[in-house]
């Protein structure tokens, strides 16, 4: 409960735009940074000096605000970065490779790739392009692709970088802790997804630490780190689908910056080493000290002592997603 409760109301962030080192030469890429958290963190690694590929399916909407964020740089503070914008329908895996095409054709290296993008509590029956219950194909397998195809770009930038400075952030949510049932998710549901959205985005937020640490295990000899992140209660357009949701909740909400300076923290500082890999960050930027045991034990192996649930969730999310790879 005291851990819930400081995810809630968290101690001050300790990077920030204040502290931030020149972020000059590196490449990132946000999904879903044209508004919200992701377009928070996008201006932060700009104003650092960093290439920040806004990622998404509205062109005018990332254009629009890659202007704004410009119009107001301030260059006697600082020497900015540059942003793009980058095409992105997580909701169809179809073209998903086409758009880590279209980034490998202009750059050679990728340091850090934050899956910020997603979606809540749509309406009952949504689906993917694909047929999937939205909330899992958004949240889950479209980021999972678009990872796996972007792995040659994160290899490059970590023969010259220092273990563990090029990452992939995932984004996942409190509700894992206070909501997931035991054992971490309903395996059955992700075929036969049930008419209740609340259940389907647990499920999807689950799933985003479960690739998090199975990905940790594919890249982690590669000097790559991989790490799920809650970015907090934050005040976006997240709960859009849900307004009377958002109504009881807003007394607990902050800020959309305060949730940027978590991804910050679990993208960039040397705080996370290898050994933490796979591991969880909590708001404004900590590791989560006391994840629920049970979910502990889906993150490992049969061989390990685990259930092997989060080894079953991504060999799962690989069936649905090899005919685009």
């Amino acid at each position: 409960m005291g851990v819930t409760f400081s995810q809630l109301y968290p101690p001050s962030p300790s990077l920030t735009e204040q502290n931030l080192p020149s972020q000059k030469g590196k490449v990132f890429i946000v999904t879903g940074g044209a508004s919200g958290i992701g377009l928070e963190l996008a201006t932060i690694l700009f104003h650092a000096g960093g290439k920040v590929y806004i990622a998404g399916r509205s062109e005018a909407k990332a254009r629009q605000s890659i202007e704004s964020v410009k119009s107001l740089a301030d260059d006697t503070s600082s020497s900015p970065g540059q942003l793009e914008y980058l095409p992105l329908e997580l909701d169809d895996l179809s073209s998903i490779k086409s758009s880590a095409e279209t980034f490998q054709s202009k750059e050679s290296r990728l340091d850090v790739l934050w899956n910020n993008a997603g979606v809540s509590l749509p309406p009952i029956g949504s689906v993917s392009k694909q047929g999937h219950e939205l909330q899992v194909g958004t949240n889950c397998l479209g980021p999972f692709l678009f990872t796996q195809l972007l792995l040659p770009s994160l290899r490059a930038a970590a023969q010259d970088s220092a273990a563990g400075s090029v990452r992939v952030v995932w984004t996942s949510s409190v509700v894992v802790d206070t909501s997931a049932p035991r054992g971490g998710m309903i395996m059955a549901d992700l075929d036969s997804p049930p008419r209740d959205k609340t259940r389907n985005y647990v499920a999807s937020k689950t799933g985003n630490w479960f690739l998090a640490s199975e990905l940790a295990r594919q890249v982690g000899p590669h000097g790559i780190l991989s790490v799920s992140q809650n970015p907090g209660n934050l005040n976006t357009n997240l709960l859009r689908h849900a307004r009377w949701m958002k109504l009881m909740s807003f007394p607990l909400l902050h800020r959309a910056q305060m949730g940027a300076y978590t991804e910050l923290w679990a993208g960039l500082p040397p705080d996370l080493t290898m050994e933490m890999n796979g591991s969880y960050v909590i708001p404004w930027g900590r590791a989560h000290p006391s994840p629920r045991k049970d979910l502990l034990d889906a993150l490992k192996t049969v061989d390990e002592g685990g259930t092997g649930q989060a080894g079953e969730f991504r060999e799962w999310c690989e069936k649905q997603v090899t005919e685009y790879m």
